[in-house]
């Protein structure tokens, strides 16, 4: 395995980090309370970012959510690259492709996914790779900017495939819902939508394990922020004349904290690397998942620990990191049952059949 970044990707980071760090200021993102920032979204559909994503791959989209990540821009990167580009890209037929792609790439449109498959979304009268969808997924990221919705439907009993459908935003319901991070969320209700197929019975898992491994680099990036803030922090806040930093306590919480943020990032690196490559990744997608759900809390929460009485403070810019932590740490779902589905496809078979193991 060679995480090395191609010339490609590093390219495609660095200008992802020039482009958030220039319009992702603090200053910036306090007057947006808890709306899309517009302008940025259509700076990156202009850079070519998504686009970008089909050539650099989910390596080059992690390495890009890092940057996004760093600064808690709200923008539906990662969702719409997932659920719509690299989803469309990977399972769409050709006419799907011609037609939903070059909105994705340029951002004229934008996707949101009701991932993972709950129960309750009702599929009927299937014909030729349509259907009618009804019922309602209680939160939705990023539903509020969505033009298209991919819908996960689960199946029937335990041994049934999840389904994917796309539907149109304007032909569902969305009632807004506030979430801990300002991610544009909605209730996504679905009354006899029509919508239509994507994928066959492979793209459930390898959508699912996509979205796992992006926004565990979006938390990777998420978490390295809020660090860089508290040891810029305790490096400038003076104690009976010393620096913060300078504490052995302090040292130690802030190396934990590092050791935690390079796990979240090498499991996202190796998740991403090997679905590139064409290797199996549902194993190295869950323990990705389970590091930065599990880790990702305890960064956050030490980042706002090492800034002291600052921390509490519900405007500092390190609260942001701590409320996109926890938001992530909710998204990608409690270390237990990570764990336990991580288990159930290990005894499987799955995500050894090559050599594999997960990290």
């Amino acid at each position: 395995m060679d995480f090395t970044p191609t010339p490609e990707q590093e390219a495609a980071r660095d200008l992802a980090a020039r482009i958030f760090g220039d319009l992702s200021t603090p200053e910036r993102l306090a007057g947006l309370g808890g709306g899309t920032d517009g302008e940025l979204w259509k700076e990156l559909g202009a850079a070519g970012l998504a686009g970008a994503v089909e050539e650099t791959g989910l390596l080059g989209l992690v390495l890009m959510l890092e940057e996004q990540g760093r600064t808690t821009a709200q923008v539906p990167f990662a969702a719409s690259c997932v659920y719509g580009l690299l989803a469309v890209a990977a399972h769409g037929t050709d006419e799907q492709r011609e037609r939903l792609l070059p909105g994705l790439r340029d951002g004229s449109a934008v996707a949101a996914g009701a991932f993972p498959a709950r129960g309750g979304i009702v599929v009927d009268a299937v014909a030729d790779g349509r259907a009618r969808l009804s019922g309602a997924v209680p939160w939705v990221p990023w539903l509020r900017d969505a033009t298209h919705v991919l819908v996960a439907v689960r199946g029937e009993t335990e041994n049934t495939v999840h389904s994917l459908w796309t539907v149109r935003a304007e032909d569902a319901g969305c009632e807004p819902v506030e979430l801990t991070a300002p991610w544009s969320a909605g209730r996504l209700v679905l009354d006899g939508v029509e919508a239509e197929r994507l994928g066959g019975p492979e793209a459930y898992g390898d959508v699912l394990a996509a979205a796992r491994t992006a926004f565990a680099g979006l938390q990777a990036g998420v978490c390295a922020g809020s660090l860089s803030r508290a040891v810029e922090y305790t490096n400038e806040r003076e104690q009976f004349g010393k620096p913060l930093a300078a504490k052995q306590g302090v040292q130690l919480r802030a190396a934990e904290a590092y050791m935690d943020i390079e796990a979240i990032r090498v499991t996202a690196y190796e998740a991403a690397w090997r679905r590139d490559a064409g290797l199996d990744h549902e194993s190295h997608a869950l323990t990705a998942a389970w590091w930065a759900s599990e880790a990702g809390k305890r960064v956050v929460h030490t980042g706002q620990h090492l800034h002291g009485g600052m921390g509490a403070d519900l405007d500092h810019p390190v609260h942001r990191h701590f409320l996109w932590g926890r938001q992530l740490d909710g998204y990608l779902g409690c270390g237990a049952e990570l764990l336990e589905e991580l288990g159930e496809v290990i005894a499987s078979g799955a995500g050894a059949a090559d050599g594999g193991e997960a990290a």
